[in-house]
């Protein structure tokens, strides 16, 4: 059997964070969202096939051409939008069998094992995972006659119920039904659409409920989410980088080869640095952390509950908190990123030009690849910093900055004789 990924969206309410590259090679607790697809998939599948389209050759350079031994195919999506023409873009490089799952989502290994077994038993022509929710105002509404699909609706509201978690079992007979599949309002062939197909034409359609962990990454503040829970869940303490005398470290602390934490550092666990880090000295990082690869955290640098990817410095008297950089991006001295309101109510972030309720009372910035923050910049909670941008000396950024800006204050100076 073949585990086919859906790896070729652009993730527009991810940007500016995928203003260069495909959200699916995103770090979280220090790797590719999709590795760990790929990883869950790895005990059920022989080969992977996996859709690209944007940016698709930085995806294949992240993940090569095999996973644990095992061969990657890479397929261009076809012309068109949606899921269910994703899926058709495999149809040459899969059998009779095969199991289809959302590049971007996060999920456990028990999800397809539940999957595969239930596809097989009920000897259904699409096993799909579902999961309940109290608020479906965010999916379609799956619904059911015991474990038998009955109809795919559209988002009901604020209703209890199954949602579709993109996680499939088929027969290639699903090949049919999609070339019969109509665009969707949005604009889409949808893979929901062509189930339905299926469902009136009166062959199996199962439900595989879960109950265990998911995520849709969709939005920043997910990517957040999802490494508190990887560092909360899945972290072992280990380090194999050096520690000098005079750092304390609260376990669970994972710090990569080349890595040195310097004298004063206090580090309290769970959190993640990569490999040849410099840490300290006198720096404090905070629960649910994670840092990259070749990143420099300074003296008098606060982190907390962050995200800072590959290559990335808070160097000296930074505070980053609830926030996400991406590489190659450098703070300078004394640049803060503000992450609560005075009212503390929840942050909105802007998302395809419209506020989103992020659901947080504590989020910060939201920063790009290759920016670079100027001394004593200020960054108020859920503001977005695009890529390949400058931000000049004493900026306070009170709203979203473009990629590949220049942001400066202007300044006027009155000398006088004294």
């Amino acid at each position: 059997m073949k585990g086919v990924i859906l790896a070729a969206g652009k993730g527009e309410r991810l940007r500016p964070l995928t203003d260069d590259r495909p959200k699916v090679i995103l770090k979280v607790a220090n790797r590719a969202i999709i590795e760990y697809v790929l990883e869950n998939l790895y005990p059920f599948v022989d080969e992977f096939v996996v859709i690209v389209r944007y940016h698709k050759e930085k995806l294949i350079e992240v993940l090569g051409d095999e996973f644990g031994g095992k061969p990657i195919t890479y397929v261009e999506q076809l012309p068109g939008e949606g899921t269910a023409k994703a899926i058709e873009s495999a149809r040459e490089s899969v059998e009779e069998e095969f199991i289809v799952a959302n590049g971007d989502i996060y999920f456990e290994e028990n999800a397809i094992r539940e999957l595969v077994s239930a596809f097989r038993r009920e000897k259904a022509h699409v096993a799909m995972v579902v999961k309940h929710f109290d608020d479906l105002s965010h999916f379609g509404k799956v619904e059911l006659d015991g474990l038998r699909v009955v109809r795919i609706a559209e988002k009901p509201g604020k209703v209890p119920g199954y949602a579709n978690l993109g996680i499939y079992a088929f027969r290639s007979s699903v090949f049919e039904f999609i070339e019969r599949t109509e665009l969707s309002e949005r604009g889409e062939y949808e893979i929901t659409d062509t189930i339905n197909l299926m469902i009136d034409a009166g062959l199996n359609v199962v439900a595989v409920p879960y109950d265990g962990y998911w995520n849709d990454i969709g939005r920043p503040w997910n990517l957040l989410e999802l490494n508190e829970y990887i560092l909360k869940n899945k972290l072992r303490h280990e380090i194999r980088g050096t520690v000098e005398e005079g750092a304390t470290i609260v376990p669970p602390v994972e710090i990569g080869e080349g890595t040195v934490v310097r004298s004063g550092s206090y580090i309290i666990g769970p959190v993640k640095i990569g490999r040849n880090s410099r840490i300290g000295p006198n720096c404090f990082i905070r629960p649910y952390t994670s840092i990259g690869n070749n990143c420099h955290i300074g003296n008098a640098v606060e982190v907390k509950n962050s995200i800072i990817m590959d290559n990335s410095n808070a160097p000296h008297l930074n505070y980053v908190g609830d926030s996400i950089i991406g590489e190659n991006t450098n703070l300078g001295a004394g640049t803060i990123t503000a992450n609560l309101r005075h009212d503390r109510g929840n942050i909105k972030v802007e998302i395809k030009g419209k506020l989103e309720d992020s659901g947080r009372h504590k989020l910060g910035a939201i920063i790009g690849h290759n920016v670079k923050v100027g001394i004593n910049v200020s960054i108020y909670p859920g503001r977005k910093i695009g890529s390949n941008s400058f931000i000049g000396p004493g900026v306070i950024v009170d709203r979203n900055v473009p990629p590949k800006s220049l942001v400066v204050v202007r300044q006027e100076k009155l000398v006088m004789e004294r």
